[in-house]
């Protein structure tokens, strides 16, 4: 267990409802347009349909406030949505007690045009044109913006901004801390949208408090807060309402609407803002000169009480919140660790803190359309999402990306709860358990794929997820949450039937699946018709199966220890993983094997109209992943469980064709300690697929499992469909095509989730063959590893992403000088979506500390010398 500290007082506090540590947090989006809530679109379009800009700084030379990060919508971007800012979430506690972030602010003109421009004009097959291309960084012309929140209490928030003039001379910078209700009463809902808020809020200068400048805020669902500005700055009001007549050349409601403090700060306009200094959007307005190397240092205070002197104690409560959150740190992170390591794995939890959002969306609502909002179009009804009417969320959930990605994903989401249990396993218990709940999860048993569309298959993980979150939590906190997890077990009992009934078309144990979320990885868009006609059998689908089978064996025979009943579940779950396992690995009267016997690798195949049946050859991870369907059971395990022990072996005993010793691993015989092995693949298939796994030319590259093979490279994979060729070619880096936004790349880039599996996988499959089974790591090298050890130095790899060479350079940056050479950028990280299957830099979605977060829960059990 670890030591206790202030943070986890906090937390269990929390937890017990007797103070709520996490009212506040780091839960507004980082852009809200092209999303399908704000969509009001004709034909669905969201990502063109809105422009929105935030952010209070200006630099004296933008031609608009500074008021959103910017960055490219889907059509502008050469590969997708693509944010083109600088920002860096530096630390962060699990009750948001401490909290920092740095922005870098160029000093000259920002170059908006230029970006969308030239990034419009590259194509698919060239690198993104980046802020720091533009030159704009040059001479180091620009600002550090350092945010710290510290709390003093629940309710009472310490904010201390610094800009500091990085540049070699005076620049002058404007900064507007801004306070503002969410515009909810425009909607048309006499009593709020979700019919509880009466009235409209307000916010009003509060007099007689001596020094400092004072704002009053009131809303009827929160009660009444303040914010103290020190040094009397200038308050600014407006109201925070759409202006219809810049956007739509209609007539406003109000002189005083959302972008007025840009009209009054950068066009002079002194009309713009509320004379009578009141509205629903406020800001307090800082300008200075700032020297080459100085900073200049604000202070606010957000609290639910009048205070007459609110920056008395400013500096101690600042003070020590640093402190407890290193006191936090130290007692979760290995002693063993190295500086760099403990840096990255800080770095890379304080992402995933940052990266939790409020998210409201009620599509029964959405499809209706706001009583005061533009009708919505006739197609929306039977559009994009019509049949999850019952989905209505409003949590704090965890984003991938909260501007690329500001929409939960379920499976990314599965991924994301694993690190987050080191520091906050309430809150990763919390989000797996809403996604099964009636409001998320459809009536049907499937589980929400992500706003863009609900019903895409992602992969079954959420079992694996609920059940390692479940062993992560009980290790730390020395008992086991079992509510918990028989709680999330029958909600995944009707998950499970779904995939069963949804996805396995000829009921013959092999799945289709469909999307499967490993995006271009195929020859064919999976998330639509075949051009063949016919259908799929999908080797990752199959397999996914066979994992959420002995997932759910797992957790019902974890339950068992305390109720017998559930060894009856661990029985089903073991009958069904035979016939798939069979299904996959033997051809017999149930049709074609997806063994590729010569290539000795799995392969989707494809059933054409005809009756013809196609292994498509492609060398990819959906050839790996039958190697996550493996589990191991103790000896202790069997024995405390007879009723399943007896009825394992009758299965495998009289069900003479479930079984094939000379294809899928045999639960008779017993490895290292008597377990016994639960395998889609026997040992020598297992050697068999490590082989080119492993191998520095096909799938090893220096930082993990690539995607595709780098054999592809010089042997694409061709297959034709009337005259027209759809090809697979290794692409280290980027998408080359349009699927999918052509912002996801599966054709050769390093990803964090499946390489955490197969780690996972190798320490199951070490677990029962022990020293009795090595490899070569890489293959053909003579260097033999057990399993244990392959995974080791997978692990290691990966870390090595984010750690300093010899030359004192990360891989994750390639060849960006500033984060390599130059004090102000080095130690900055960033956790990308995927990876160069190459030189291992950054790639995809920049922020995306969601799976790629995963690397904190590596280096806890990897890390070290």
């Amino acid at each position: 267990m670890a030591k206790t500290t202030a943070e986890s007082r906090r937390l269990q506090l929390h937890c017990e409802r007797s103070a709520n540590w996490k009212k506040w947090g780091p839960y507004l989006s980082e852009r809200a347009w092209g999303t399908v809530r704000e969509d009001y679109s004709t034909d669905g379009g969201a990502w063109e349909y809105f422009r929105c800009f935030a952010l209070a700084l200006w630099n004296g030379e933008d031609p608009i406030l500074k008021e959103r990060l910017f960055g490219l919508g889907n059509s502008e971007g050469n590969h997708g949505e693509d944010v083109k800012e600088y920002y860096f979430y530096l630390d962060n506690t699990p009750t948001h007690s401490y909290m920092q972030m740095l922005y870098k602010y160029p000093q000259s003109r920002f170059p908006y045009d230029r970006l969308v421009a030239e990034n419009h004009r590259r194509s698919t097959a060239d690198p993104e044109y980046e802020l720091l291309d533009t030159g704009v960084f040059a001479q180091q012309r620009y600002f550090d913006v350092m945010v710290e929140y510290a709390k003093a209490d629940t309710d009472d928030l310490l904010i201390l901004i610094g800009v500091t003039n990085r540049g070699p001379d005076p620049a002058v910078c404007h900064v507007l801390p801004t306070l503002w209700f969410r515009n909810t009463w425009s909607w048309g809902y006499p009593d709020g949208p979700m019919g509880d808020v009466t009235g409209k809020p307000e916010l009003e200068v509060l007099e007689g408090t001596l020094g400092v400048a004072a704002i009053s805020a009131r809303h009827s669902a929160a009660g009444s807060l303040y914010l103290y500005a020190e040094e009397a700055p200038e308050l600014l009001f407006t109201e925070n309402e759409t202006n219809q007549q810049r956007l739509y050349g209609r007539s406003n409601s109000t002189p005083y609407v959302k972008d007025a403090f840009h009209s009054y700060l950068i066009e002079g306009r002194s009309d713009a803002v509320n004379p009578r200094r009141h509205g629903t959007k406020a800001a307090a307005h800082y300008q200075a000169v700032i020297n080459p190397g100085d900073t200049r240092r604000i202070r606010l205070r957000l609290t639910d009480t009048r205070q007459d002197k609110p920056f008395e104690t400013f500096e101690g409560t600042l003070a020590l919140r640093r402190t407890e959150a290193d006191e936090f740190y130290d007692a979760l992170q290995r002693p063993d660790l190295d500086p760099e390591q403990r840096l990255v794995q800080r770095r890379a939890l304080a992402g995933l803190l940052w990266t939790k959002q409020f998210f409201y969306f009620n599509v029964e609502q959405w499809i209706r359309g706001d009583p005061a909002m533009p009708p919505v179009p006739p197609g929306r009804h039977d559009g994009r999402n019509h049949g999850w009417e019952h989905l209505n969320n409003f949590d704090i959930l965890s984003m991938p990306d909260k501007w690329e990605y500001p929409w939960y994903a379920g499976w990314d989401l599965a991924f994301h709860c694993i690190p987050l249990a080191l520091v906050d396993a309430a809150f990763a218990k919390r989000q797996l358990t809403l996604m099964g709940r009636e409001w998320y999860m459809h009536p049907n048993g499937q589980l929400p794929a992500y706003e863009w569309a609900f019903s895409d298959v992602n992969p079954p993980v959420h079992a694996w997820a609920a059940y390692r979150v479940y062993k992560i939590d009980a290790k730390q906190n020395g008992r086991a949450d079992r509510s918990f997890l028989e709680s999330i077990y029958h909600k995944l009992m009707l998950n499970f039937t779904w995939w069963v009934n949804k996805e396995d078309q000829e009921g013959k144990n092999v799945f289709q699946g469909g999307f499967l979320g490993l995006d271009n990885i195929s020859v064919f868009d999976r998330s639509k018709p075949l051009p063949t006609g016919g259908y799929l059998d999908q080797s990752d689908a199959t397999a996914w199966m066979g994992f959420y089978c002995l997932v759910m064996l797992k957790i019902a025979l974890e339950l068992a220890r305390e109720n017998p009943v559930y060894q009856d579940s661990a029985s089903k779950f073991f009958e069904h993983f035979l016939r798939i396992a069979q299904a996959m690995t033997r051809s017999g009267h149930h049709g074609v094997s997806l063994w590729d016997e010569a290539d000795e690798f799995f392969y989707d195949t494809l059933h054409l109209p005809d009756g013809q049946i196609i292994p498509l050859k492609v060398r990819s991870l959906v050839g790996l992943m039958p190697l996550l369907a493996v589990e191991t059971l103790d000896a202790e395990v069997l024995e405390a469980h007879p009723d399943f022990h007896r009825r394992m072996l009758w299965f495998f005993q009289n069900r003479t064709y479930l079984r094939d010793e000379g294809s899928m691993a045999c639960v008779q015989h017993a490895g290292v300690r008597e377990r016994r092995l639960l395998s889609v693949v026997n040992r020598e298939r297992l050697v068999k697929v490590l082989g080119p796994m492993l191998d520095e030319n096909e799938f090893l590259s220096p930082y993990g499992i690539r995607s595709l093979s780098k054999y592809h490279r010089e042997h694409p994979y061709h297959y034709d469909v009337n005259g027209q060729a759809h090809p697979i070619g290794y692409q280290p880096a980027e998408s080359k095509s349009g699927l999918f936004g052509g912002n996801s790349n599966w054709r050769g880039p390093v990803w964090f989730p499946i390489n955490y599996l197969l780690i996972e996988s190798l320490q199951k499959f070490d677990h029962y063959y022990g020293d009795s089974l090595k490899v070569d790591f890489p293959s053909g090298s003579g260097n033999l590893l057990t399993l244990a050890q392959v995974a080791r130095e997978l692990s290691r790899r990966l870390i090595r992403l984010f750690l300093r060479d010899p030359a004192g350079r990360r891989p994750v940056y390639g060849r960006e000088d500033p984060f390599q050479d130059d004090t102000h950028w080095q130690g900055l990280l960033l956790f990308h979506e995927y990876f160069h299957g190459e030189n291992g830099a950054g790639l995809g979605a920049s922020h995306q500390t969601g799976w790629t977060g995963l690397v904190a829960k590596l280096i806890q059990q990897s890390g070290g010398d």
